[in-house]
């Protein structure tokens, strides 16, 4: 039964007519309505999701669909820009800011015909790993709800006050498909932005290679590194996203042309022509018990399975951090000098002069974590200070990707890695250290990949002893995305990871959102019962 589930095409039942796009836009939003505590949504669009929902149910009855996602509901992270829609970037700097255009990933999905159902929380502006910083407030995993971590919390302990983060900072996308109220989600990923949330909330994230997707209408954080993610519940999911929304954009001139492939990825993949690598630097100090013990039972998957499993070297690891600290600072400083207060976004009352509006705008404007990362750049590109900071750094980014180039070109064909130290932590756990210190130790195994350019994709494994998602990291090679999913999906169909099952449902034999899919079939069609 679960093995039919998790195969379950929304888009056939749509085509089909067995369900509406209305009918299951309106159960996404009811859903949101019931998750509403996971604060996972800063705005929500009902009536222009209803409205698109109706026109995709308009072209499905006449059988001429625009795409695979025509009727499919997604949400969008808030720092992706939205034409007529509030933008703000979890900050109060954008606050009642409303974009003249559409994002290009974004405009590519609503011309596939696609209900948007919203821009989902986030730390602000990105920064950060655990969906903490908004000014709209943080962010709460959805698995604190579930049955085995509730059923861990059982003995005098308050599930409400003992909620776990999502990780960040797309964690509003994170768990917009976690809690099933959402098909998939864009998010960005400067440092892992997408793959910590992903791996902590149990869905798939994908951060595609750089360029492959157009940043265009992506509000800047670090222009060398900022990739758009993809959040969905299965691999074949993503790489069906990933179709759609790669290719070149003239509006971007960091973005490639890739040849045409098939949507579909292929069912049988022969293990044994794929060469898998072991980082041995990235056997991290504070890399929990149960990630080690699922690192070693999947790498030990693959080789059972006839795979050639290697350990491989990426001697210059250790200095990534850093490395991503002074970089990340320093392009922070100059996106961050757009807002002034002068063109959009929040303006101070205070208007003795053009350098106190200045001022006190970007510190009204602005938290504590965002001013801290502005000093700091500024700090690194001063003239003093540039070769000693900046240029070092570059230089050690160039031998972190050449670490990279240099294991595939021995043979490696994707490297397996954690995705996080451990399962997701207690809020009240979390924010007790500072943001810097939280996203370096976060980050460790994900930055590499955004300062080497290439893509990476974590795949749930299994629940921890809490009773937690647990992720693992495929590492691929430059455009080579879609061989990394085809392993991927080879992995996840083996894993057999724990659909989701929220403490109060009474169908916890079944995912939700399967579940209410089932009903809406059954209401439409009663001989079709029989499939599902």
């Amino acid at each position: 039964l679960l093995g039919s589930v998790l195969r379950f095409r929304v888009s056939a039942a749509l085509r089909d007519g067995r369900m509406s796009a209305t009918q299951l836009c309106r159960t996404c939003l009811d859903r949101i309505q019931e998750t509403r505590c996971l604060n996972a949504y800063i705005t929500v669009t009902e009536d222009l999701a209803m409205r698109q929902a109706l026109e995709a149910d308009g072209r499905l009855s006449m059988g001429k669909p625009l795409g695979p996602l025509d009727g499919i509901p997604f949400s969008v992270k808030d720092n992706f820009c939205t034409k007529s829609i509030e933008t703000t970037c979890g900050s109060r700097m954008l606050r009642g800011y409303r974009p003249p255009f559409h994002a290009t990933v974004v405009q590519k999905l609503l011309d596939q015909g696609a209900v948007l159902l919203g821009k989902t929380n986030l730390d602000e502006f990105a920064m950060g790993a655990g969906s903490t910083d908004s000014v709209f407030g943080p962010v709460r995993n959805p698995w604190s709800y579930a049955t085995p971590y509730c059923t861990y919390h059982s003995e005098g302990k308050d599930p409400e006050s003992d909620w776990v983060i999502t990780g960040g900072s797309s964690g509003g996308s994170a768990a917009s498909v976690a809690s099933l109220s959402s098909f998939l989600s864009l998010g960005s990923d400067t440092g892992g932005s997408t793959r910590n949330p992903g791996s902590l909330c149990g869905v798939v994230a994908l951060k595609p290679t750089y360029g492959l997707l157009s940043r265009h209408g992506l509000i800047p954080l670090v222009n060398s590194m900022d990739v758009p993610g993809i959040l969905t519940r299965n691999v074949q999911d993503a790489a069906t996203v990933l179709g759609v929304l790669q290719g070149q954009d003239e509006k971007d001139s960091t973005t490639v042309s890739v040849p045409d492939s098939p949507a579909s990825l292929p069912e049988d993949l022969d293990i044994r022509d794929v060469c898998v690598g072991i980082p041995k630097e990235y056997h991290a100090p504070g890399l929990s018990a149960d990630t080690l013990a699922q690192w070693d039972r999947v790498a030990g998957m693959f080789e059972q399975a006839g795979a050639r499993v290697m350990e491989v070297s990426l001697p210059h690891t250790q200095h990534s951090i850093v490395c991503y600290h002074v970089l990340c600072c320093s392009e922070v400083a100059s996106n961050m000098a757009r807002f002034d207060g002068l063109q959009y976004g929040h303006r101070s009352e205070v208007d003795s002069s053009t350098e106190a509006l200045y001022a006190t705008t970007r510190h009204e404007g602005f938290n504590d974590v965002v001013r801290r990362r502005v000093l700091s750049g500024n700090y690194f590109l001063l003239k003093q200070s540039h070769e000693r900071y900046f240029v070092k750094a570059q230089q050690v980014r160039r031998l972190i990707a050449e670490d990279f180039w240099r294991v595939f070109r021995a043979g490696v064909d994707v490297l397996l890695t954690p995705t996080t130290l451990g399962d997701a932590a207690r809020y009240a756990d979390f924010i007790q250290e500072d943001n810097r210190t939280r996203s370096a130790q976060e980050d460790v195994f994900t930055q590499p990949v955004n300062m080497a350019g290439l893509p990476a994709v974590t795949v749930p494994t299994a629940l921890s002893s809490r009773g937690l998602p647990i992720g693992l990291q495929l590492i691929g090679q430059t455009l080579q995305d879609r061989k990394l999913l085809t392993v991927a999906q080879w992995m996840e169909q083996r894993l057999d990871f724990p659909i989701i099952c929220f403490h109060d449902d009474t169908q916890a034999s079944l995912p939700r959102d399967v579940v209410i899919v089932t009903k809406l079939i059954k209401y439409n069609d009663r001989s079709h019962e029989r499939n599902y």
